[in-house]
């Protein structure tokens, strides 16, 4: 039975000055979770094509805000068409639901009373100035709170966003996406 992967990445420039395009950003590490394999894995762009092998067998790709992101940065290196994979965006679900936008720290805070160790601009930094060590940490840290974001609606069928009374809940139907099959067996996109 194929598993789904979580994955998050983090880019080389700011969309500034890259002028908006998505496709010039550059990645400097991606990190994925496995629930094949049960592991978690942080790989640079020279070694993208191991993430490429495990989301072309997994039943789900699932992220936050990775449809209007990290996809369309990912796409730049992928010669087949990310867009036919099987994809879930916990951030596009929410919005759908409550009809606004959350932070993957504001939705992680309520429901988990976790939060984020960085940002996508101190990311940016640290690739700068050499510390890929601590880039991969906190890279692998936001793959693990999404990941413990998706299991905890998985398995409660709701999370919690941060409002001005405190917290409030919203149904969500994340199980599926746990253990549905995809109508196809590997997800190759590429012109053979």
């Amino acid at each position: 039975m194929r598993k789904p992967v979580v994955f998050d990445l983090e880019t080389k420039y700011t969309l500034k000055e890259k002028d908006n395009d998505k496709s010039k950003l550059g990645i400097s590490v991606l990190g994925f979770y496995d629930y094949q394999t049960k592991s978690f894995e942080v790989v640079g762009e020279k070694d993208l094509s191991k993430f490429f092998k495990v989301i072309e067998h997994s039943s789900y790709v699932i992220g936050y805000n990775i449809i209007s992101f990290d996809l369309p940065v990912l796409q730049a290196y992928y010669s087949g068409d990310l867009s036919s994979f099987p994809v879930f965006d916990l951030m596009v679900d929410i919005k759908e639901k409550t009809g606004k936008r959350f932070s993957l720290d504001d939705l992680a805070s309520a429901t988990l009373g976790e939060t984020k160790s960085g940002n996508g601009l101190s990311a940016i930094f640290l690739y700068r100035e050499g510390k890929l060590n601590k880039l991969k940490q906190y890279c692998s840290d936001d793959v693990a709170l999404t990941k413990n974001l998706f299991e905890y609606g998985a398995l409660n069928n709701q999370i919690f966003y941060p409002d001005v009374s405190g917290k409030v809940a919203v149904s969500v139907n994340w199980s599926q996406y746990m253990n549905e099959q995809p109508k196809q067996d590997i997800n190759l996109t590429l012109p053979f």
